[in-house]
């Protein structure tokens, strides 16, 4: 028997501490927060996702009073990203989350769904995809959303011998 160690580094920061075009995606997901349907759960998701052209686009999650229906921020926005602009790659997303009308404190990481989508995108571009995760009073920077599933299951996970 051998204990393995899965570690994640990212970098905790605020705002006003990173380059002004990712100040602007956050406030871009800030802004998408105000569009989200969450009448159930009375949590709010906001997401904002820049292609490698600057193109800023932003989903928010909407649900639905059949629960599998709905659809979070950051795959609502990925999924209309891949279809509308298939040619470029997503290089930064940003996601905040608000609850009863006020930002989450901290960060919010996206769920298991979320996570393998987004590494389904970063597999599919063949580059990385940064993630600014928002609180209201700070940011987590992650690398790369490899980074948010280290035990990946993707394609190659498909054709395991």
């Amino acid at each position: 028997m051998t204990e393995k160690k899965i570690t994640t580094t990212y970098i905790e920061c605020r705002i006003e501490e990173l380059p002004s075009p990712i100040q602007a995606l956050i406030n871009a997901a800030k802004e998408s927060v105000k569009n989200s349907y969450a009448p159930y759960s009375h949590f709010n998701v906001g997401a904002a996702l820049q292609l490698n052209d600057g193109t800023v686009l932003t989903g928010n999650n909407q649900e639905n009073a059949s629960y599998p229906c709905g659809t979070c921020a950051e795959r609502n926005v990925l999924n209309y990203a891949r279809a509308n602009y298939p040619r470029q790659a997503v290089t930064d997303l940003a996601i905040i989350a608000a609850e009863k009308g006020h930002y989450t404190k901290n960060p919010l990481p996206p769920c298991g769904l979320c996570r393998q989508a987004l590494l389904e995108t970063e597999q599919v571009q063949k580059q990385t995809l940064r993630l600014y995760l928002c609180g209201a009073e700070k940011v987590w920077v992650i690398p790369s959303a490899a980074s948010l599933l280290p035990l990946q299951f993707d394609a190659e996970a498909l054709h395991a011998e």
